[in-house]
């Protein structure tokens, strides 16, 4: 049986999933619920994914949750060698992918993802956004990113000169922070290497792809 990913093409985590896919130009069935949200509220949905979120993937008997864990899975056994992820016999290379992402968790995505939140979400849902807190985000994730800057100084991508899935994990938010709500938190003035990196991994044909399908 072929692996099934299970999610939309409009949540951020699926489309973290769908960018790498792209990338390995993998053609995994793709089992979209739209957004029908109740359907992740399922006892059928919870008995695969406990936290009644998207995405999963089911390969087979093996189901596996939490859209990071997904793509390094399917790179791992899909890829045919690919260099989205380091080889593991190589343990300074995979030290770095490790450490970049851990930084892209700790340092990137819990700003980005409250600030889209505030800005993206909540107006979806009819909430208004607390621009107070947007102010306070902004204002950590610009002292994050000067460390990004530091880093993209030295190397081409997060974990050295090579592009990993590490780099692409940031475009669901970075796309929401950056697009959807305006903020321009990837200023070239400001950060020209970091600039520079968002603009080549936002410009790839596989995210583009993912973002018109949205």
């Amino acid at each position: 049986m072929a692996p099934v990913l299970h999610g939309t093409p409009v949540s951020t985590c699926t489309q973290r999933v769908l960018t790498v896919l792209k990338e390995l130009n993998l053609d995994l069935e793709i089992d979209s619920i739209g957004r029908d949200w109740a359907k992740t509220k399922t006892p059928e949905w919870i008995a695969k994914q406990p936290f009644g979120q998207v995405p999963y993937l089911e390969d087979g008997s093996f189901i596996l949750t939490e859209s990071r864990a997904i793509t390094k899975y399917v790179v791992a056994k899909y890829g045919n060698g690919s260099s989205l992820l380091p080889p593991a016999s190589d343990l300074e290379a995979t030290a770095r992918f490790d450490a970049a992402a851990s930084i892209e968790q700790a340092n990137f995505d819990k700003f980005a993802s409250d600030i889209a939140f505030e800005k993206v979400f909540k107006l979806f849902f009819g909430q208004k956004t607390d621009e107070a807190r947007v102010t306070e985000l902004v204002g950590k994730l610009e002292q994050k990113l000067d460390g990004y800057e530091r880093i993209l100084s030295k190397s081409k991508y997060l974990a050295g000169d090579v592009l990993t899935i590490v780099d692409l994990a940031h475009l669901p938010y970075g796309w929401k922070v950056a697009n959807d709500a305006g903020i321009d938190i990837f200023n070239a003035t400001k950060r020209p290497n970091l600039a520079r990196w968002w603009s080549e991994i936002s410009s790839r044909e596989s995210w583009k792809s993912v973002i018109a399908s949205a």
